[in-house]
């Protein structure tokens, strides 16, 4: 806490509001009390300067590029560690030792499986619907099967759920990419390490062995690590708000599927993706700069740039060198596409235009690249984000609720509407 007070003057009356200062980043101006002393409130589109939580759990830094879990660099944990490693440092604020994380890897890995009835939800849905509407409505699904694990004042129970989630998303997004192609589910291989596991599911069939390609289950490892918390987001802040009313952990998760599905947020890297699809082949790319620059034309860059992120994207590098290894695993290094991502990201780091802007290649414009080659269509790179971003969810969820200032989310408005005025019967209305 600092001693510091921020002023505000209204008419002739200023007013007081402390100052709070966090370990690193910048300090909040408290205005909790700013409705009460004046009557009036703060008015912020998108909460782009707002704090809504007081959160240990991620740190951003946009303008130097920097991203922390927990204190941890992500180029750190990425290099060195594993997603399940990191899902227990994100949950429970430390590291695990040796002891605890082969307890924490058997846990996830014994409730892989979901319950069998689940399967016939699947039989509900058409066979082309998008795999995030499945996921949506299987997840919140998960409530109706789990009754002793939906109470979140019983810290027990909220620990159970939170495990049940890490382990059965893969296996749900598995089930839903298996639905979409009309081959038979798989079910969990508890030898297996999680990201080997849900390749396996994703893309064994019974009429064949299956081997897991070492480098390409590392990737997807990576994968999952990188996209496993990014802070107050849409989808976190989401699930922060469907929790802060009491709502049941499967349902607060299946909220923030909702939200990643929006294009906006989970759906960039499909986005990035198309565009490089679209401008076909490295000639063509200084035709797609100049309409990228014009402002008059409605084209844009996608996989440039960031809302928090002012400087490169730290995530991006570990993934430009992620798509590198898969490509060059599968013998794809003459990707068309690939030259066209490294001459645009070129282009991107040199280019005045784009370095005045800070329009830097961030992880969407290599994800989308990787999860192709990795056999994945477009419609699921959406769903292994979820399937990523779980944690971070969890994470997120379980603070807020151990939070004792936690309170239900209640936003205000600037109202613009019509003032008062009185009904009319219909048989008087002109």
């Amino acid at each position: 806490m600092s001693d510091k007070t921020a002023s505000l003057k209204l008419g002739d009356q200023t007013y007081e509001f402390p100052v709070k200062g966090g370990s690193i980043g910048p300090s909040v101006v408290d205005i909790s009390a700013l409705y009460g002393k004046t009557g009036n409130f703060t008015y912020d589109p998108g909460f782009t300067s707002t704090a809504s939580c007081e959160s240990k759990i991620t740190y951003i830094d946009g303008d130097k590029g920097v991203l922390l879990y927990r204190g941890y660099p992500i180029e750190q944990i990425a290099a060195e560690g594993d997603f399940l490693e990191t899902c227990y440092l994100l949950l429970y604020g430390d590291l695990p030792t040796k002891a605890q994380k082969a307890d924490f890897d058997m846990r996830v890995t014994r409730h892989t499986m979901v319950h069998e009835q689940m399967s016939r939800f699947f039989t509900g849905f058409r066979r082309d619907a998008h795999p995030m509407a499945v996921m949506v409505g299987c997840v919140g699904a998960l409530s109706a099967f789990y009754h002793d694990s939906i109470d979140i004042a019983d810290p027990h129970q909220r620990m159970v759920a939170s495990i049940r989630m890490i382990a059965k998303l893969p296996t749900l997004a598995a089930m839903a990419y298996k639905y979409s192609i009309g081959q038979p589910f798989v079910y969990p291989t508890n030898s297996l390490d999680y990201s080997s596991n849900f390749l396996k599911m994703c893309f064994a069939v019974p009429s064949e062995e299956y081997v897991v390609n070492p480098i390409l289950a590392r990737a997807m490892d990576r994968i999952f690590i990188l996209h496993a918390d990014h802070e107050q987001n849409a989808s976190t802040s989401t699930v922060r708000l469907a929790g802060s009313s009491g709502a049941n952990p499967f349902a607060c998760i299946a909220a923030g599927i909702a939200c990643l599905w929006g294009p906006a947020h989970g759906g960039a890297n499909e986005a990035a993706l198309n565009m490089l699809s679209e401008i076909g082949s490295v000639d063509r790319i200084p035709e797609y700069v100049r309409r990228a620059k014009d402002k008059n034309d409605p084209f844009r860059l996608m996989g440039f740039g960031h809302r928090v992120y002012k400087n490169y994207d730290p995530r991006a590098r570990i993934m430009q060198q992620t798509c590198h290894e898969v490509l060059g695993e599968l013998g794809l290094g003459d990707d068309p596409l690939l030259h066209v991502a490294m001459e645009l990201e070129k282009i991107a780091l040199h280019d005045d235009y784009f370095v005045e802007k800070k329009l830097y290649p961030n992880i969407d414009f290599y994800s989308g690249i990787t999860l192709r080659a990795l056999g994945f269509p477009t419609t699921m790179f959406t769903v292994l984000f979820a399937v990523a971003r779980t944690v971070g969810w969890i994470a997120q969820w379980k603070e807020m609720i151990e939070d004792p200032t936690q309170r239900i989310g209640r936003p205000r408005q600037l109202y613009t509407g019509a003032p008062t005025r009185d009904y009319v019967p219909v048989a008087d209305r002109r």
